[in-house]
């Protein structure tokens, strides 16, 4: 049997078993505490162009919010805007473009005290979104002629500052770093060096200072075996990928996983392809003392310095049976086993979890550690298709308001080859959750940086719905663009103020001044409905960007954009009609097409009044960049 077959089946296999186990989550343990968070008030609902944007009073000490909706006589239920995962929002307001425009629903809101626990529901409110279309996005008319919807945004150049956050750069995901050693191929193209260029991409082009993946205590790297009952450690191949990694200007996080064969209760129990095992430690005592060689393994190779800059970060998502065929409580023994093992060879070396899917098992890790006295300095916790939750009033409940918060999984989408990840969709859904968790988390870590990836399979073809930022062949999808272009921001954050037709719900920008005077002002249209992702004419918009406290003079103005038709790989890729791989002219041409485009040539524009406007169309999925350079 072939190496190719082999491959093929054991990806088969993984996807059938991931299908049948995905959505089954760990329960029990820990009883809820009374709900005590009351009821979201001032509750609006502005109809617009396909839209309903709702609006609401915050609620002190709550996550996030779900919103409720019916039709009819039918009951509320949580609204479904397809993301696959947490349905929930950190903050108001939100746009619904699910419904029928024209069909009045009739909404309510409630407050979630953590990820499973809604608080009573708000007052209900009944409207229907505006039918009509507006023209396709693309033209040169005017901003705001006609019946096209305006959103106006007003930047202050001269107003109050605050640093530029970006919760890009903290870290990214790789799934597992063994990739780094392959000399396989895929598509023609070679693994390992290709995975090592993406991952520099990520340093030099969005300062990303750190990776977190899965199974480095995995059995491809040989970290643990037993010869005559004794256990043998051995973390060679571990150096091999950690030399290679801090080679490319990058640190690790230390997910600690998965459980090696000889140590496994059961290692029948896996997951992946790459059948990682997913049981608990049959021995706890061995399982302490491998963490503790490992952790005094890398502190002596590495440097107590250096290591004390990586989270230790205890497994991935044991809240799903996929991967933890043990209880809640075996895991949370493990976290603390494990913990303690870190922290008994260095006290100052930075631990936490619980790595969990869909925002969960946070607030029962916290009461576990409360309890027990394990050692904690962040939460870590997963999803997609949202923006992350605030788990800030959580941690200050449990007395821990300095607790570090990594959400060091996120992402458009749960879902393995889905064509949303290739889509602009996915890039301006990164932008609303970039700008949603600044200031409130310290990472937020895309998931993942290449299309390398083997978690059910290697990538089939080019364009088959991968999680990277960038594709096999290391081309930038529309989402590594929006991430680049976030990172071209300023380094002083300046106000915006939106307003308009689903202003701050489905329009969004970020603006910012550099030290040298360049005003940078990031702008896109984007929805949380992935029944949207190939656009819908009526939630296109025409933007005006006005500027205010500008230097006298004039401005250079130079506008990039990232839309179906501009910085988009994968309509490059169609246009050429492409198969499943490139052949080495399409290479070439796609390569000389991996650009961000520019939307319209530079211009110099006057200020007057201290002031200047630009005008745009922009569509839903779109985003533009303005930059806008003092004239000489």
């Amino acid at each position: 049997m072939s190496e190719q077959t082999t491959n093929t089946e054991n990806a088969q296999r993984a996807r059938a078993d991931w299908q049948g186990r995905i959505g089954r989550r760990r329960t029990g343990g820990a009883d809820d505490e009374p709900l005590t968070l009351d009821a979201p008030t001032a509750l609006v609902a502005t109809p617009g162009r396909g839209q309903v944007t709702l609006d609401w009073k915050p609620v002190p000490d709550a996550i996030g919010y779900q919103v409720y909706r019916s039709a009819g006589d039918a009951p509320l239920a949580p609204l479904d805007h397809h993301g696959g995962d947490v349905l929930a929002v950190p903050h108001p307001p939100y746009a619904d473009t699910t419904g029928e425009p024209g069909h009045p629903y009739e909404y309510a809101v409630a407050a979630l005290r953590d990820v499973d626990q809604p608080g009573p529901l708000s007052g209900s409110v009944r409207v229907a979104a505006l039918d009509g279309t507006a023209r396709r996005a693309g033209g040169e008319r005017p901003a705001g002629t006609g019946a096209d919807p305006l959103v106006r945004v007003m930047v202050e150049a001269s107003g109050p500052t605050r640093p530029m956050h970006r919760p890009w750069r903290p870290m990214v995901g790789s799934e597992h770093l063994s990739h780094l050693l392959s000399e396989e191929t895929t598509g023609g193209r070679p693994i390992g060096a290709e995975l090592a260029e993406a991952l520099r991409i990520m340093r030099t082009e969005l300062g990303v200072g750190s990776v977190r993946a899965h199974a480095i205590l995995c059995d491809d790297l040989g970290v643990y075996r037993e010869v005559d009952g004794a256990p043998v450690h051995d973390f060679s191949r571990v150096d091999e990928v950690y030399d290679r990694l801090l080679s490319l200007g990058l640190r690790p996080v230390v997910e600690l996983s998965f459980m090696p064969r000889d140590l496994a209760s059961d290692p029948t129990k896996t997951v992946f392809a790459y059948g990682a095992i997913i049981s608990p430690p049959r021995d706890w005592q061995r399982w302490a003392d491998l963490i503790r060689a490992l952790v005094r393994h890398l502190i002596d190779r590495y440097g107590r310095d250096e290591v004390r800059h990586w989270p230790f970060e205890v497994w991935n998502e044991a809240n799903l049976e996929v991967f933890w065929s043990g209880t809640r409580a075996e895991f949370l023994r493990l976290y603390e086993v494990t913990v303690r093992a870190v922290r008994d060879v260095d006290p100052g070396l930075t631990v936490g979890g619980p790595a969990s899917a869909a925002a969960g098992w946070v607030g029962e890790l916290l009461d576990h550690v409360d309890a027990s006295g394990a050692p904690i300095d962040f939460v870590s916790t997963h999803t997609y298709g949202a923006p992350p939750l605030d788990f800030r009033p959580l941690c200050t409940r449990h007395g821990r308001p300095d607790l570090g918060i990594l959400w060091t999984e996120w992402g458009v989408t749960p879902t393995h080859f889905n064509p949303v990840s290739d889509d602009v969709f996915a890039a301006t859904f990164l932008l609303r959750g970039m700008r949603s968790a600044a200031n409130r988390v310290d990472a937020l870590a895309y998931w993942v940086a290449s299309d390398h990836f083997e978690e059910l399979g290697r990538p089939p073809r080019l364009f088959h719905g991968g999680f990277g930022l960038l594709t096999v062949g290391n081309l930038r999808k529309p989402r590594f663009w929006a991430l680049s272009l976030a990172d071209r921001l300023g380094e002083h954050e300046l106000p915006a103020t939106l307003t308009g037709d689903g202003a701050e719900s489905l329009v969004e920008a970020w603006a910012a001044r550099g030290d040298d005077g360049t005003v940078t002002v990031l702008v896109w249209n984007g929805t949380l409905d992935q029944s949207k992702a190939g656009g819908d004419r009526r939630l296109d918009r025409d933007v005006r960007v006005e500027l205010r406290g500008l230097a006298a003079g004039s401005y250079r103005v130079r506008h990039w954009r990232v839309d179906r038709e501009h910085s988009n790989i994968r309509r490059v890729w169609q246009d050429l009609d492409g198969g499943d791989w490139p052949t080495g002219e399409q290479w070439e041409l796609l390569r000389a097409r991996d650009t961000l485009d520019e939307y319209r040539p530079e211009q110099v524009v006057p200020v007057v009044d201290g002031g200047c406007t630009v005008d745009f169309p922009l569509p839903m999925p779109g985003m533009s960049f303005l930059r806008l350079e003092p004239a000489p």
